[in-house]
C-alpha cells in the first residue's frame, strides 16, 4: 500500500515518452495546485458572495469562447483563465443562502474525496475495471439501506439522480410485469405488449415524466389521482384508479413533494397496490431522508414495502454533483434489466459488476463522496443535518410569515415551504427582486394555479445567521 503521510510535489519523478505531447508541456501538474488554490479562495468566500450570477449568456460566451487555440497552452494559466472567466456565471448554491428549487451544498469531505475520485481516474463499470471502486459501492449500499430503512436484500444501483434512478426502477419493474404475463421485454421490446401504465398524483416531478419516456412507456400512460388537501394521494381515488383496468401498472409515491414535503399514506397504498398486483415506486429525492432521522421517520412508516425507492446524495446528503441513489427489492427484476454479458468481460466470482445494475456502462467512482461524508458524519450526523434543515425551514418561514404582505401557503412539514405575496405579479416581481440584489436566491413555481415563492433548505452551511439574512433580503424586496 502506498504511504500516503509524506506530501508529494509536482511533477512526478517518471514523465511520459510523447516528446511534445501535453504531459510534458511546461509546469503541467502546477495546474492541480492553482485549482487548489482558487478552491480554497471560493470556498472561503462564500459567505460574502452574491448568491445569483451577474454575467449573462452573451458576457459568458464573450468570455470562455473565441476560436480553439492552435498550439498548447500552459495548463495553470488555463485553468486560472478558466475560473476567472466562469466566476460571473456561477450561482452560489453552496452559501447557505440558495433556497431556490433542490440543490444542496457540498460538505468538504464530498469535495475531497471528488478530488481524489478525479485523480484517481477510475472507470467504477466492474471489479474487473476497479476493484477498491466495487467494492466501495456494496459497502455504501449497505450502509444508504440500512439508513434509509430500506430492506437489506434490496438491489441498489448509483446514478447521475433521481431521473435516471426513476428510469431505472421503471425499467425494473417493466421486466417484472411483463415477465408475470410470459414477455421477455428485454429481447423482443414492447411492441404488441400490454400497455404499462402509471399512477401519481398531479403534484409528481416532472423527472418521472421523462423517466417514463426514456423507458418507452410513454407519459400518455400516466393517469392522475386525486390528492387530498396535504398533497396526499386520496386512498379511495387509487382503489378506483386500480380497480379499473387490469393492465400492468406501476404506482408512484411522493416521499417528500417537491413544494409541499407532503408524504403519500405508503402502508396503505403499498397494501392496495399490492392486492392489484402493481409495482410500488418511490419517489424520494428530497424526504427520503426522513427515514435517517429519529424525529422524522414516522414520516416513512409502511415505505420499507414498496418495490423502488429512488432519492438523491447531492441534495440532503449534500455530497457533490452528480449523485443519486435507487434501490430495488426485486434484485432478479433489476438484474434482469440492465445485465449484459459481452466478449472481453472480466469476470471474478463474487463481485460486483455495477454496469449490471444501472443504465451507465463507463463511469466515474460516483460512489467516493458518499462513502466519504456517511463515514464523516455517521448515523447522528445525518441525523443532525436533516433535523438541522428543518428547523431552519421553520425559522425562515416563520420570520417571513410576520412581514406585512405574505402569505404563507405552506408551513414546512421538513424543509419544504411556500410563501406568496398579494398576487402572482407582486410574488414574480419580489422573486426577481431578491435574485437581482443578490443577498440571497429563492424560485418562483406555479402551485394550485397560483405563482408562489418556493423555499427549499437544503445546505449544510444554512445556518441562523444566513436564515436572518434572507428574511431581510426579503424584507428590502418587499420595501421597494
Amino acid at each position: 500500500m502506498q504511504d500516503m503521510s509524506v506530501t508529494q510535489h509536482w511533477p512526478p519523478a517518471r514523465q511520459s515518452a510523447v516528446e511534445n505531447g501535453p504531459a510534458l508541456l511546461p509546469d503541467a501538474y502546477a495546474a492541480l495546485d492553482t485549482a487548489r488554490d482558487l478552491t480554497a479562495r471560493f470556498l472561503q468566500g462564500l459567505d460574502t458572495r452574491r448568491v445569483g450570477a451577474t454575467a449573462d449568456a452573451g458576457a459568458l460566451r464573450a468570455a470562455l469562447g473565441g476560436a480553439l487555440p492552435d498550439l498548447p497552452q500552459d495548463a495553470s494559466s488555463v485553468i486560472a483563465a478558466l475560473a476567472q472567466s466562469m466566476d460571473d456565471g456561477l450561482l452560489g448554491s453552496g452559501t447557505g443562502r440558495f433556497f431556490g428549487w433542490v440543490i444542496g451544498g457540498a460538505l468538504p469531505a464530498a469535495i475531497a474525496a471528488d478530488w481524489l475520485a478525479a485523480a484517481w481516474d477510475q472507470n467504477a463499470a466492474a471489479y474487473a475495471t476497479s476493484p477498491a471502486s466495487s467494492v466501495l459501492e456494496e459497502v455504501c449500499g449497505a450502509w444508504l439501506k440500512s439508513l434509509l430503512n430500506i430492506p437489506a436484500q434490496a438491489s441498489f444501483a448509483f446514478v447521475t439522480g433521481c431521473q435516471m434512478a426513476h428510469a431505472t426502477a421503471l425499467a425494473a419493474a417493466r421486466h417484472r410485469l411483463l415477465a408475470d404475463r410470459g414477455i421477455d421485454v428485454e429481447t423482443d421490446g414492447l411492441s404488441g405488449t400490454p400497455p404499462i401504465r402509471i399512477l401519481t398524483g398531479q403534484t409528481r416531478h416532472e423527472s418521472l415524466l421523462r423517466a417514463a419516456r426514456l423507458v418507452g412507456i410513454g407519459t400518455r400512460a400516466i393517469e392522475i389521482v386525486a390528492v387530498d388537501a396535504e398533497s396526499r394521494l386520496r386512498m379511495d381515488a387509487l382503489a378506483q384508479a386500480l380497480a379499473a383496468s387490469d393492465r400492468p401498472t406501476v404506482v408512484c409515491l411522493q416521499a417528500g413533494e417537491m413544494n409541499t414535503g407532503a408524504y403519500d399514506p405508503f402502508a396503505e397504498a403499498c397494501a392496495l397496490a399490492r392486492r392489484h398486483g402493481a409495482w410500488v415506486h418511490i419517489d424520494g429525492a428530497i424526504g427520503l431522508w426522513a427515514a435517517a432521522s429519529p424525529r422524522l421517520r414516522p414520516l416513512m412508516a409502511g415505505a420499507e414495502t414498496a418495490h423502488s425507492w429512488a432519492t438523491d446524495g447531492h441534495k440532503w446528503l449534500n455530497v457533490t454533483q452528480d449523485c443519486g441513489y435507487v434501490f430495488i427489492a426485486d434484485a432478479e427484476a433489476h438484474h434482469a434489466a440492465f445485465a449484459q454479458s459481452t466478449s472481453f468481460a472480466h469476470a471474478v466470482d463474487a463481485t460486483r459488476r455495477q454496469l449490471e445494475w444501472g443504465p451507465e456502462w463507463s463511469r466515474r467512482a460516483r460512489a467516493m463522496p458518499t462513502y466519504a461524508v456517511l463515514r464523516t458524519l455517521g448515523r447522528s450526523g445525518v441525523a443532525a443535518l436533516i433535523d438541522g434543515c428543518c428547523e431552519h425551514a421553520q425559522s425562515l418561514v416563520r420570520g417571513l410569515s410576520e412581514l406585512p404582505g405574505v402569505q404563507v401557503l405552506a408551513w414546512p412539514r421538513i424543509n419544504q415551504a411556500l410563501v406568496r405575496f398579494d398576487n402572482d405579479a407582486r410574488t414574480d416581481a419580489v422573486v426577481a427582486h431578491i435574485q437581482q440584489d443578490g443577498e440571497a436566491f429563492f424560485g418562483a413555481t406555479t402551485w394550485r394555479g397560483m405563482r408562489a415563492m418556493r423555499i427549499s433548505v437544503c445546505d449544510w452551511r444554512t445556518d441562523a445567521q444566513a436564515v436572518e439574512r434572507a428574511i431581510m433580503a426579503v424584507k428590502k424586496a418587499l420595501e421597494e
